[in-house]
């Protein structure tokens, strides 16, 4: 795995032993808002930002749903990486805005002399030349409000104000222990630190199955982000985690309610077009030898599009899911 040191692109393994084989994340270093108003120095105008996203990475794909959600296709332009990400990086066949064959060139361009990981998603601005922000769930923040102006679909609020703090609890667990907790399973180089990470994983799996049996969505009736989160994640579930990060206790579809749930969101206008399952197995078996050395992509397990458009059967519970 391959990261910028002071400009330069140099193949640097994430390096567990300081941490007692745990998995750690870095965190995103661009965290510049976009606001609808401008007041930050990056107004919302339509043709100005540019998304770099992969569509086989999860928390890229936060940002392409809410992208579709909004109906922002045009307004926020989007250049996807190919699967394969290895040796040089998130890789592009054409970026039409940096004529960048690697997303590491995008950094430099940005910030001469960089030295972390390069990740996506990451928001460009064509106006200023710079990345505003890498960090996907502030990203979806700005293009769930401050480019309403330019949405050409009307949904309600995702963060609406009285349920932010329920929505925040949902957050911090799910990406602790799930969004987070498949990784720290996959690359755990401790048997315990991963067993700790599954154990988490599962336990709210359960927590998540009893909940969704009551509640059509996380914060009740009313669809929010901590839904979109948490999709992106399940979506992948049974494909790689279970088998490529040995989350493999129990399958997705092995819970009723949240197999529904996943299937529910999967049929939103506009998401199915977002799941790329192909581009997802290719570049979880492909693009990390350290979990896979042989590179071989699995076979199974037999999952396409069809799987996730069967009848959820959710809307029973609208009438029973609080606000």
């Amino acid at each position: 795995m391959g990261m910028l040191v002071e400009g330069v692109w140099k193949d640097v393994p994430r390096d567990t032993r300081l941490t007692g084989g745990e998995f750690v994340r870095t965190e995103s270093l661009f965290r510049d808002q976009v606001t609808a108003d401008g007041a930050t120095g990056y107004r919302a105008e339509a043709g100005r930002y540019h998304l770099y996203v992969a569509l086989s990475c999860p928390w890229a794909h936060r940002t392409v749903v809410y992208r579709a959600l909004k109906g922002l296709e045009q307004a926020v332009t989007l250049s996807a990486a190919g699967p394969i990400s290895e040796p040089n990086g998130w890789t592009f066949e054409s970026d039409p805005v940096n004529g960048a064959r690697y997303l590491h060139e995008v950094y430099v361009k940005a910030r001469p002399g960089y030295t972390g990981r390069v990740t996506v998603p990451v928001l460009w601005d064509r106006k200023t030349g710079t990345i505003v922000n890498n960090e996907s769930s502030e990203i979806i923040r700005m293009l769930n409000r401050e480019f309403d102006a330019h949405a050409t679909r009307r949904l309600p609020d995702m963060y609406p104000g009285p349920l932010r703090a329920e929505i925040d609890r949902w957050n911090e667990l799910i990406y602790r222990t799930v969004n987070n907790g498949v990784y720290r399973a996959g690359f755990a180089t401790a048997q315990e630190k991963y067993k700790d990470a599954v154990r988490q994983l599962f336990e709210t799996f359960e927590t998540l199955e009893q909940h969704l049996a009551r509640y059509r969505y996380l914060c009740g009736r009313r669809m929010t982000e901590a839904d979109w989160r948490l999709f992106t994640t399940l979506v992948r579930f049974d494909a790689v985690y279970h088998y490529h990060f040995k989350c493999n206790l129990y399958r997705l579809v092995d819970y009723p309610n949240l197999w529904a749930y996943t299937r529910e969101l999967y049929q939103f206008p506009g998401v199915a077009a977002t799941v790329d399952l192909k581009q997802i197995k290719e570049h979880y078996y492909a693009s990390q030898p350290r979990v896979n050395p042989s590179r071989i992509v699995a076979l199974g397990p037999v999952l396409d599009a069809s799987d996730f458009s069967e009848p959820h059967g959710r809307e029973q519970l609208a009438a029973r899911s609080g606000q």
